[in-house]
């Protein structure tokens, strides 16, 4: 008998996942993570992934498939892998992806040994990514989603041999508005659920907001910097800036300015024009090969720098430490450290990194 664990986000893609997995003949059962709840966070009830609301829906839908369901409250884990990793990163200068890290360390690693405890073959998820064995490598492989304004292959990036194994995306051969009419067909409660764009543990977008109540201290003011050095303004805490950013600078000029550089340590903000966003190179660390074994010396490929970007042409050099050198065929624009940097080949990913520095 198979067996699948359904990861239940309250969404409408994790409903249709079971729903999928239950038709291919999977005996499934149903479990939400409490990663959080809002009152811990200083937040009001807000609508997002994973919110306190999302598990009645979640198990309104098992019930009508027919199926168990569990909570389970991971909640201090949470805070520890997913929300002291987003802090510690900002206040570092960087600009961290927290669903990078709940991926890592929340869904394919803590809530996997729990499936694999339970006697699960597969945990299955409503990610829009596919998963397939390549007899001829002999490795499991990650490939984009069919829908390609759906692809979530970028925050998947860091998964092993091992978990691809034990994975099922049932979603990544659909488009979101066929999902949506299964849903429907299906009279799930989730079915017009709006989707959440916020980080879940920021739903108003106001990060260095919610930095301050974590932290319980505000970030200080310091000086706003042009690209010669000089000092042209002030800034209210370099926690509430990253590269790229043009809006909200607390400063006027007769031209745009965008925030070129941070620097913690002195706690400044550097400001320029739009061209000295673009650069050709940057370095990456925990570099993970996913869907081939690390290269032993340099390809071609693909690369996103962020998560809804276009791929640009790169080269890559492995280098050791579980570090990468890439270098772009064009320069590109406001790649920023925190961020991750994934690589294809086609459909393919091939892997990725955090990026770490990046090179004129």
């Amino acid at each position: 008998m198979k067996k699948a664990l359904i990861a239940m986000s309250g969404g409408v893609d994790s409903s249709v996942a079971a729903y999928l997995m239950q038709r291919a003949g999977y005996t499934c059962q149903g479990v939400t993570m409490r990663l959080y709840r809002n009152s811990d966070l200083g937040m009001a009830c807000h609508k997002t992934c994973c919110a306190e609301t999302d598990a009645e829906d979640a198990a309104l839908v098992c019930f009508r498939l027919g199926i168990a369901f569990e909570e389970l409250d991971y909640s201090a884990l949470f805070r520890y892998r997913v929300i002291e990793r987003f802090a510690a990163a900002y206040e570092a200068g960087l600009t961290p992806n927290p669903c990078v890290d709940c991926n890592r360390f929340m869904k394919f690693d803590t809530l996997l040994e729990h499936a694999l405890s339970e006697g699960c073959d597969k945990l299955a998820t409503g990610h829009y990514a596919r998963v397939g064995y390549c007899a001829e490598s002999g490795r499991w492989e990650l490939r984009k989603a069919v829908d390609g304004s759906k692809d979530q292959s970028y925050v998947l990036y860091m998964l092993a041999q091992r978990q691809l194994a034990h994975l099922a995306l049932p979603l990544g051969g659909y488009h979101k508005d066929e999902i949506r009419k299964i849903a429907c067909e299906q009279g799930f409660v989730t079915a017009t659920k709006r989707e959440s764009q916020d980080i879940c543990f920021v739903p108003d977008g106001d990060y260095a907001a919610f930095l301050e109540r974590w932290r319980g201290k505000p970030f200080p003011d310091g000086a706003l910097l042009d690209n010669a050095g000089r000092e042209i303004g002030r800034h209210r805490g370099a926690v509430r800036f990253t590269v790229g950013q043009r809006r909200g600078l607390g400063f006027a000029a007769g031209v745009r300015q965008y925030v070129v550089e941070k620097d913690m340590r002195r706690n400044t903000v550097t400001l320029g024009p739009e061209s000295a966003l673009y650069h050709s190179a940057l370095l990456a660390a925990e570099m993970n090969w996913l869907s081939i074994a690390e290269p032993a010396g340099p390809i071609r490929a693909t690369a996103r720098t962020r998560y809804h970007q276009s791929e640009h042409t790169v080269t890559v050099w492995p280098l050791p430490g579980g570090r990468a050198r890439i270098l772009f065929d064009e320069p590109q624009r406001a790649i920023t450290p925190g961020q991750a940097v994934v690589l294809y080949d086609g459909e393919l990913v091939l892997g990725g990194g955090t990026i770490t520095q990046v090179e004129a």
